[in-house]
């Protein structure tokens, strides 16, 4: 994706809504465009507060003309938007966000996590005024009730008491009741609710009535349930949003990585540090020791040790030097480099990373829409519930106040925000956990279909085993292992570069021919040399009965010598296959295009039964929509071209990083580095995400089929509701970062 070039006047570089005057220009900037035609766009929207805003922005997007999609995150309090450029631009979607009454900006993480402070801030500080209002009106409150107890108290003793509680309740009420009061106003004004609504309306309810009943010289009052109820809210909210920012989005913390700052070394040979958002391609940039590369460019000049684990998944240090290619968001370790930048923005692969883990954490999957569903048909009869409840306890002959406090807490404990959290939160989770072993979940309902799988298909050269060939001592010559290394200089094919790696400073013959399909020829003093395959070396032995990769040279006389490799198996290839057929539900099936003896020697060491050699890629494809025609729910792991139509027809699919771009590309998940333990590590994470989304979804309807009837009932106080439905939200965010905890890989596996 590309960023769009549009030329607008950047008349509104300020803070503030998105969808204010003159902010086209602006929006502009932070577009990308892809090749079908589709562009999209993130926008922080600072006060959405809960599962109802997500709903209903939404809702909202998926109005505006052109939006073809609009997920909105609550943990981060991100909104991304794809639309059809030739139809609709990103001011429309800031403008269908701002008529709701959202604050709307591009997104920006270092924004998210200011507006996150500053509103920590400000419910602390409400917390505390609430606090000390509780304290003290509590102690009024107690002396009013001894009074009462003992019938000793004179009436204007106690309206005194009263008028003092409510000279401290409700200053206390005003102020701390802002972070409910403001979001409700922004709500309303919209012509839209939110869960703060009923939370500011029960606030407000208990507050008047007792300044009513103060005015009256009424026996009874509830300052004292107004400020607790304040005090408790805040608590529960300022909890609800630290125990989220440890759910912070891996992408989030992906993107941090980008560098905010580069150096541009002019053609004078002056240096210049600019936002690297400004790098245009073809800038040439320094590097210094400790710096993050600001985008993906080219060493022009300069040697360094970079670390790129958060690329390859490998965290040993790799040397560069001129013309190797760098990746924005590594490091630079050691030394000075010159860099030419190729790709700035949106067009690099950390912000590729970034736009993939974000679509997988956003992604909607079955229970994601499960538990919108339940969330929207539940929240409109807040309301109604609550009226219910005040008329039914008038109809039974209570008084005033009493059915009023009961219709309060049905007010309170009613927020649907429990369920809301269910889903989103856990899958947060468990990305985040994923990508932190090397794990990159690209498909939205990935974690659903891998949580599902029964059989788990491998291919074998470059999937189970490293790529990485390892030639056997089988008595090889010095001079013959000399010719050979000479020969395979000239050739760009795996077994010749094995070969050349043998002798490195050998040096390469000229006039060597390459027969495709063969191998290579050259005409020396004596006569023809060959290095190639048994037929093109003329050995009559059957070759599938070679076990390994193997090449043969073939000397003037007719002399011949076998070099044979073995294909390095990946170190944690047997821990990975024997935990996923023991705990992972299925079966594993080794299905490969090689040779039947090299084929049968990795099934052997794995102990897989069942297996096959020798197949197409259609053959593959056919064996996995059989498979699949079975009833069987299969996850297709393999990396090459070959393997991209069995990828496709797959149940579930899992590619290496080191794989071919077109095996990565149909796979649903990537996974870095050489271990094969994050195959295993993704099956298990996405059963255990199923069982706690599951979990979080019946503890959220649990809880409101518990706490409602009992507030309607009058059980619940105001009070009571409070504490409840803080808890509940913190219990199913508690829940999902279990998904952080255990074990990410058996003891023997070195990772």
């Amino acid at each position: 994706m590309t960023a769009l070039q549009v030329e607008m006047p950047y008349d509104n570089a300020g803070p503030g809504p998105a969808s204010g005057p003159g902010m086209q220009g602006t929006l502009d900037r932070f577009v990308t465009q892809g090749a079908d035609g589709t562009a999209q766009i993130g926008f922080g929207v600072a006060n959405m507060h809960c599962g109802g805003c997500v709903r209903k922005i939404e809702h909202r997007l998926a109005a505006v003309p052109g939006v073809l999609s609009a997920r909105a995150n609550l943990t981060a309090r991100r909104v991304d938007v794809r639309f059809d450029h030739a139809v609709a631009n990103a001011e429309d979607a800031a403008k269908a966000l701002g008529g709701l009454g959202f604050e709307v900006r591009p997104f920006d993480p270092a924004d998210r996590d200011d507006d996150a402070r500053a509103d920590e801030r400000l419910l602390l500080r409400c917390l505390a005024v609430a606090g000390f209002a509780t304290a003290n009106v509590m102690l009024l409150s107690v002396a009013v009730w001894a009074g009462l107890f003992s019938a000793d108290m004179a009436a204007s003793t106690r309206d005194l008491l009263h008028w003092i509680s409510a000279a401290i309740a409700l200053p206390a009420v005003a102020y701390a009741g802002r972070p409910f009061f403001s979001s409700a106003v922004e709500a309303l004004r919209a012509g839209r609710v939110n869960m703060d609504v009923p939370i500011s309306l029960a606030v407000t309810l208990a507050a008047a009535m007792s300044l009513a009943e103060t005015v009256q010289s009424g026996v009874h009052v509830f300052f004292d349930a107004a400020v607790s109820l304040l005090f408790f809210l805040l608590i529960g909210r300022y909890l609800e949003r630290r125990v989220r920012s440890r759910a912070r989005s891996a992408a989030d913390e992906l993107a941090a990585l980008a560098a905010p700052e580069a150096t541009v070394l002019d053609p004078d040979g002056r240096r210049r540090v600019v936002p690297a958002a400004e790098l245009e391609p073809g800038d040439v940039v320094e590097v210094l020791p400790g710096d993050r590369v600001p985008a993906d460019g080219e060493v022009v000049d300069g040697r360094a040790l970079i670390d790129e684990s958060f690329v390859t998944g490998e965290t040993v240090p790799v040397a560069v030097q001129e013309g190797r290619t760098l990746r924005a968001g590594t490091v630079n370790l050691d030394s000075r480099l010159v860099v030419r930048v190729r790709a700035v923005g949106e067009k690099t692969l950390l912000a590729e990373i970034v736009r993939l883990l974000r679509q997988a954490e956003q992604g909607r999957s079955r229970y994601v829409r499960l538990a919108d569903r339940l969330a929207a048909v539940y929240a409109p009869g807040v309301h109604a519930m609550a009226a219910v409840t005040f008329a039914g306890w008038l109809a039974v002959g209570a008084d005033w106040q009493d059915a009023l406090m009961a219709a309060v807490a049905v007010l309170i404990v009613t927020c649907p925000c429990a369920l809301g959290l269910a889903v989103p939160v856990t899958q947060v989770v468990a990305a985040g956990r994923l990508f932190a072993h090397g794990v990159l979940v690209k498909a939205g309902d990935a974690l659903e279909r891998l949580a599902e799988i029964d059989v788990v298909v491998f291919d074998k050269t470059g999937t189970l085993s490293s790529g990485q060939l390892r030639l056997r001592d089988e008595g090889q010559s010095a001079g013959d292992r000399l010719l050979a290394a000479r020969l395979g200089a000239s050739s760009r094919h795996p077994l010749s570069r094995a070969l050349a790696a043998l002798v490195p400073d050998a040096a390469g013959l000229s006039n060597v021919e390459e027969i495709p399909g063969c191998g290579l020829c050259w005409h020396g003093a004596a006569g023809e040399v060959r290095l190639g395959s048994r037929s093109w070396c003329d050995v009559s032995a059957d070759p599938d009965e070679a076990d390994g990769p193997e090449v043969w040279l073939r000397h003037p006389d007719g002399r011949t010598v076998a070099f044979r490799f073995d294909d390095v198996m990946r170190p944690d290839a047997q821990a990975t296959v024997r935990r996923l057929r023991a705990d992972a539900g299925g079966g594993v099936v080794l299905l490969s295009g090689d040779r039947p003896g090299a084929v049968k020697a990795v099934a052997r060491a794995l102990s897989l039964s069942d297996y096959a050699a020798g197949l197409r890629p259609q053959d593959k494809s056919d064996r996995v929509r059989a498979m699949t025609g079975d009833g069987h729910k299969v996850l297709m792991v393999g990396d090459g071209i070959n393997d991209a139509p069995a990828l496709a027809f797959a149940h579930a699919s899992m590619a290496p990083a080191s794989g071919a771009e077109i095996a990565q590309s149909k796979a649903d998940v990537v996974f870095r580095g050489q271990s094969l333990w994050p195959v295993a590590e993704a099956v298990l994470t996405a059963r255990r995400a199923r069982r706690v989304m599951l979990q979080n979804i019946a503890l959220a309807l649990a809880y409101n089929l518990v706490a409602v009837p009992l507030a309607m009932a009058g059980v619940v106080t105001p009070l009571i509701a409070a504490v409840a439905m803080s808890s509940s939200s913190l219990l199913v965010t508690l829940n999902a970062l279990r998904l952080r905890l255990g074990e990410a890989a058996p003891d023997e596996v070195s990772r």
